[in-house]
């Protein structure tokens, strides 16, 4: 009797915390100056795919939208949260928006202490 053996799947589940965060974008013209900007940030990459791009992050990133309007030559406030929000189809990690940034955590604890600074000191 032969036995064969299956070799492992390089998809396997892995449920340990990776520290990582992202998003899908759409592969547009704003899409790509979005990508650009990102890609000053020292922990971010960016992967190019055909209809799509990937911005990944360990830790931490900041999608600064007065940073993103002027990469898109457009004045302070044209990128904003709903413009992120058009462009963007798929995330993963911790997501936090703000009036003038979407920030990302790829860690939960971070984006707790994070709301937790944002929030007024308790009144007794």
């Amino acid at each position: 009797m032969t036995s064969f053996k299956t070799a492992e799947s390089p998809f396997k589940a892995d449920r340990s915390a990776s520290g990582k965060c992202g998003v899908t974008l759409m592969n547009n013209q704003i899409g790509v100056v979005v990508a650009e900007v990102m890609d000053r940030q020292d922990n971010v990459t960016i992967t190019h795919l055909p209809s799509m791009i990937r911005v990944d992050c360990v830790g931490r990133m900041d999608f600064v939208y007065d940073d993103i309007s002027e990469a898109l030559g457009e004045e302070p406030g044209f990128y904003d949260a709903a413009e992120f929000e058009e462009n963007m189809s798929t995330h993963y990690g911790k997501m936090i928006h703000m009036d003038d940034r979407t920030v990302m955590f790829g860690n939960l604890e971070e984006a707790a202490e994070f709301i937790g600074d944002m929030l007024p000191p308790a009144v007794s």
